[in-house]
């Protein structure tokens, strides 16, 4: 494979040995970027201090599957944190200003352009269309306080069932800052079942078509949270369109995990974090998306000069921002959605994490985010009897077409043995998320994990079974 990764795995007998993993990582081309990040030992995770001990013996990395709540932490996070701590420290003020030669980042008042700039290659937008800001749920707020103007007639805000809380949330307190009630107002797209809880295209359109008279807002997650599933962004989009409705998608899940084309699909807006597949660290800063089509500013135009949204000081056109004379002028596109000056603190993990995918590419990492999800699901449900737990003790609830999903396999495990499992996997240093009551996410993250931990965690995993099982048949 010296042309690289390729989607379609070239499964032979070999493929359950530990060997074949470790050729597919030789022929990796992103292979070198795992070295860029730093990978918790499993000493690290059991210690109950910040310091290491001089006398600890070295320790195996842990394998870390979790990039879908919590990404690793670049090693160029520090040097560009510390590079801003010396420009604050020397230059006081002035750094908004000064562009020092031997800084990774430019001047306080155009890191926001700057992170705009290569954010817009991560979720295929116009750099004009972007805005590096606040955090997720609060530009899911800022987005919905200028997309979503009910009238009695259309109020309705579609959503999915399984939306993450805060996305709930969020919705409901806006239809109730509108005084409408959120039992008649939020539209909920309920899968048919838990245990299969993939929204298929056609009844997502199915419910726009039948609440679209009365619908003012769309907001779906582009990589829905708890099954993996990539929603068809596109289709969806363009029906939306057809009714005559808004549609936005939060893009926590997708951005940095699939290859994104928000400008080109039409998008009307879009919210993400960057702490998850951008590593950019807990908490870290947002992005938000706005189509060109709704970010214009024409102030010759008296009656409707821009789009209604909530204004704010760093919003507002950069000539003019220190006039301080109280005029609103947004700067054109999403940066105008802007409200105060950004952390640069935080920025700059932002920016450490972002400079490593424009050097990687999306469309790099999208393939071999589909070769590692392949491969995980080839070993889960093909490896020899003698290697897997007898009896049917797991399924896999992510949509098997590689397309339909992201970095993400859910795994739903026969009901009481989550806890067992969980447990088994952690004390063998494999970090992942769960979902009580039965769900584990494994997450391989293509930037630094690779076809060996694919390999190391499966068979740790059977283990698990077997023991899980074994638990609960003395138990009964």
């Amino acid at each position: 494979m010296a042309d690289g990764l390729k989607t379609e795995l070239p499964y032979r007998g070999s493929s359950f040995g530990r060997e074949y993993a470790e050729s597919l990582d030789a022929a990796d081309p992103l292979r070198e970027y795992r070295n860029q990040f730093i990978i918790p030992s499993k000493a690290d995770l059991k210690r109950k201090t910040i310091a290491v001990a001089e006398q600890e013996s070295p320790s195996p990395d842990c394998i870390y599957f979790c990039g879908n709540s919590l990404g690793l932490q670049p090693k160029s996070t520090r040097t560009y944190v510390d590079s801003l701590l010396q420009t604050w420290a020397t230059k006081a003020v002035l750094g908004h200003f000064t562009r020092l030669e031997d800084s990774p980042f430019p001047a306080y008042m155009d890191c926001d352009d700057a992170s705009a700039k290569l954010m817009a290659g991560v979720v295929g937008a116009l750099p004009s269309e972007v805005a590096v800001m606040s955090t997720l749920t609060g530009n899911l707020h800022l987005l919905m306080a200028s997309f979503y103007q009910p009238t009695k007639e259309k109020y309705k805000i579609i959503l999915e069932g399984k939306a993450f809380p805060s996305d709930h949330y969020a919705v409901e307190s806006q239809i109730r800052l509108h005084g409408f009630d959120p039992k008649d107002a939020m539209v909920l797209i309920e899968p048919k079942d838990l245990k299969d809880p993939v929204l298929p295209t056609e009844k997502i359109l199915k419910v726009i078509d039948e609440h679209a008279d009365s619908t003012a807002l769309i907001l779906l997650p582009g990589i829905q949270y708890y099954s993996g599933q990539y929603l068809d962004i596109p289709t969806i989009t363009a029906h939306a369109h057809s009714k005559g409705l808004l549609i936005g998608w939060d893009c926590a899940h997708a951005a940095g995990n699939v290859e994104l084309k928000l400008h080109e699909w039409d998008v009307d807006f879009a919210a993400w974090c960057t702490y998850k597949y951008l590593n950019s660290g807990p908490g870290s800063m947002g992005g938000l998306f706005v189509h060109e089509k709704h970010g214009k500013v024409d102030m010759q135009n008296k009656e409707d000069p821009y789009r209604h949204r909530l204004s704010g000081w760093w919003g507002g056109d950069k000539d003019l921002r220190f006039l301080m004379d109280n005029k609103f002028v947004p700067r054109p596109g999403a940066a105008g959605f802007q409200l105060s000056n950004p952390s640069v603190l935080d920025m700059s993990a932002v920016l450490a994490s972002l400079d490593m995918f424009d050097k990687a590419t999306m469309a790099a990492i999208r393939k071999k985010s589909l070769a590692l999800t392949s491969y995980l699901e080839h070993l889960l449900l093909n490896s020899p009897s003698n290697v897997r737990p007898d009896g049917e003790l797991f399924t896999i609830i992510t949509p098997s077409n590689p397309e339909a999903r992201g970095a993400q396999l859910s795994v739903l495990l026969k009901p009481g043995l989550l806890e067992s499992i969980f447990g088994h996997l952690a004390d063998n240093g494999i970090i992942l998320d769960q979902r009580k009551p039965d769900v584990i996410r494994v997450a391989p993250a293509p930037l630094y994990n690779t076809f060996a931990d694919v390999w190391d965690f499966v068979h740790v995993f059977f283990e698990a079974c077997r023991k899980a099982g074994q638990e609960k048949d003395q138990g009964n």
